[in-house]
């Protein structure tokens, strides 16, 4: 295609720091969700409502790719930009067989150290001992994923199929969201997912679901900034959405305060339950969406706040969200390690917490100024 070929309605360039700080803000929430019984998770938005930061970091993923292939598709045509985006998804590939590695001989390591071996066991590991060769091949295929590594296979079979869609939606973006909702349906209705190992098992974050979320994001960074329905609208919805993160927080704080479950009734409980993370069960998909568009009308994209120095450590996060990915899952297994050696007390995972949000922020920064030293080489 020819640049005067651009369609109007394609995002704009230049980089947004609402998607950099919100996508590390998701990294740290994700880092602190993963260390079991958590005090600090109480800052994350996991005990407010029914969604968590994984559909924050798989619909920044959806606005994101748009903005990094959508412009070179246009510009440099579709090979250039879907040999990107292959390059991309085999980066993720090959980060998640390494982050596979390193957990699983983590895992290992304190097991045979502290003589722990229900510690394999309950990070899902079992497969690898009793058939190695069986797993190693599942590993290989993203069927064999142990706890906490379910993720970036999600992103990994999203983002390979997007270079298929890409063209579809930067022409048809309506028509794409359509078809994504058309397949998330489907998925619920008829109970499609992708096999796992071992055999029985499926996808713990189900793709075939979860692309909603994504296309959801790719949706909005086509049409966001054409957006006029949304004007008449926009602040009734805005009220609705209110309304209903109010109801999620109320029941999702039921579940740890016995005065607060006393008070739901016995027929919303029914209607409710179960809601299934696998499947991205619709009460977490639209709290999400009431979550975003609040968002979106507070947090404008030349909001100060995001300039400010002291969220510097959380914007270079996502930056960076690969790299700090696989580090806070390496830090989680640390942390709970070392929070049961103290007896899970509250002290103990306060300093856990905090200390693994130092290092990723400290390695984010390493991994800038090292992105930054070629360029100041060539200048000199």
């Amino acid at each position: 295609m020819k640049s005067g070929l651009v369609p109007a309605h394609i995002v704009s360039s230049g980089r947004d720091l609402r998607l950099d700080f919100f996508r590390g803000l998701a990294l740290w929430f994700i880092f602190l969700d993963h260390i079991p019984e958590n005090v600090v998770s109480w800052v994350t938005v996991r005990n407010y409502g029914f969604s968590d930061a994984t559909e924050i970091f798989v619909f920044i993923s959806g606005y994101t790719a748009v903005i990094a292939y959508g412009r070179m598709m246009v510009h440099q045509g579709w090979p250039r930009a879907a040999m990107r985006i292959f390059r991309r998804v085999w980066q993720l590939y090959v980060a998640h067989i390494l982050l596979f590695v390193v957990f699983a001989a983590q895992v290992a390591y304190f097991s045979l150290a502290r003589n722990t071996p229900d510690l394999i066991d309950e990070m899902q590991l079992m497969g690898l001992g009793e058939n190695p060769y069986r797993a190693i091949i599942e590993v290989v295929l993203l069927k064999f994923r142990p706890v906490n590594l379910d993720v970036l296979p999600l992103y990994i079979v999203l983002l390979a199929g997007f270079p298929f869609v890409l063209p579809a939606l930067l022409r048809w973006p309506v028509a794409v969201l359509a078809l994504s909702c058309a397949l998330y349906a489907a998925a619920l209705h008829f109970d499609w997912n992708l096999p796992g190992y071992p055999d029985g098992k499926v996808w713990f974050f189900n793709p075939l679901a979860w692309q909603a979320i994504f296309y959801a994001g790719a949706f909005l960074a086509v049409t966001a900034a054409h957006l006029s329905w949304d004007n008449q609208w926009r602040w009734l919805i805005a009220a609705l959405a209110l309304f209903y993160i109010t109801f999620a927080a109320f029941i999702s704080l039921s579940w740890h305060y016995n005065s607060l479950a006393a008070m739901v009734p016995n027929w919303v409980s029914r209607l409710l339950y179960p809601i299934d993370k696998t499947n991205l069960d619709i009460l977490r998909l639209l709290h999400f969406l009431a979550l975003a568009w609040l968002v979106r009308l507070v947090v404008p994209r030349d909001a100060r706040f995001l300039r400010w120095r002291i969220f510097d450590p959380v914007r270079k996060c996502g930056e960076h969200s690969l790299q700090i990915f696989c580090l806070g899952t390496f830090f989680a297994l640390t942390g709970q390690i070392i929070v049961a050696n103290f007896n899970e007390s509250p002290m103990s995972q306060i300093v856990v917490s905090l200390g693994g949000i130092t290092v990723m922020s400290l390695v984010a920064y390493g991994a800038a100024w090292f992105e930054a030293e070629p360029a100041r080489g060539g200048r000199g």
